[in-house]
């Protein structure tokens, strides 16, 4: 092969060897971030790549990310069923910022396990492992996000609840209250209970009875401006009473689960004390 024939071979094959490697589809990096983690991932099945034809070094480290992210995200959410926990309000905040984002990434991170599982060096290095933590993270960051969003609708449905409890409680003091209740007459209207326990039972006469979310004994809160007449006039074991009687199914509840709210609210009780007959 003289000097020409040989140049024109090697530009040939460099030609052809450019050629076939820009007939790959190349999937660009995309960065994602939840909370202080940080992940670098590659939608080869969305951009029509072979992941095969990725550098293992290079996979590695975006499958190792991604899997990192997960494990954090199980880590800094794992106390969103404990209300009590200083770590609560955090885990429901990473819920939240996960809940609109993080099932795509998971998404592609899932096509990515199965598909490297067909490539020649699968079996080699870290992937085996790197892909069975994957797949269980996977299935852990799923039910995860399942939870926090039962988490977030009942959230929401309580906050709904404690918006609009006023307005249940003035409706009843209009249906069941004089217009100018007498001091002592412990006319009971309205009663409403927390998911917590804490219960209050409302009187026509402005005095609240309340039971605190621990189980202590219900105590007696007078509203201000009483005169000393009307002072004399109340007796705190009569309301208590009152209090006690008042049918726990038509309370004002709390829903405690979101199939709770679902149900229709109880009417409210007709007025309990001396106006009906109760002392």
């Amino acid at each position: 092969m003289n000097f020409v024939s040989r140049k024109l071979w090697i530009v040939g094959g460099m030609s052809l060897a450019l050629g076939a490697c820009a007939g790959r589809n190349v999937a660009p990096v995309q960065k994602y971030s939840l909370g202080v983690a940080r992940a670098d991932y590659r939608d080869y099945t969305g951009a029509k790549a072979n992941i095969c034809d990725a550098e293992p070094r290079w996979l590695t480290d975006e499958l190792s990310a991604v899997n990192g992210l997960m494990t954090r995200f199980l880590s800094e959410t794992e106390q969103v069923k404990n209300p009590q926990s200083v770590d609560y309000a955090r885990s429901v905040e990473l819920l939240k910022e996960a809940a609109g984002s993080l099932e795509k990434v998971m998404k592609v991170h899932q096509n990515n396990l199965q598909a490297v599982q067909k490539c020649g060096f699968a079996k080699s290095g870290a992937f085996p492992d790197m892909t069975k933590r994957g797949t269980e993270l996977l299935e852990q960051s799923r039910a995860r996000l399942a939870e926090g969003g039962q988490l977030l609708a009942l959230e929401e449905v309580q906050r709904k609840w404690k918006e609009e409890a006023p307005r249940r409680e003035q409706a009843a003091r209009q249906e069941w209250c004089a217009k100018n209740p007498e001091v002592g007459s412990t006319d009971l209207y309205y009663a409403r209970k927390h998911a917590d326990g804490r219960t209050e039972w409302f009187f026509c006469d402005g005095h609240i009875v309340q039971s605190a979310a621990n189980g202590g004994e219900p105590t007696l809160v007078s509203p201000e401006g009483l005169s000393a007449k009307e002072r004399r006039k109340v007796k705190p074991p009569r309301y208590l009473e009152a209090a006690a009687g008042y049918p726990v199914e038509e309370m004002d509840k709390q829903p405690a689960s979101v199939a709770d709210a679902a149900a229709p609210a109880p009417a409210p009780a007709p007025a309990q004390g001396t106006a009906a007959g109760g002392n």
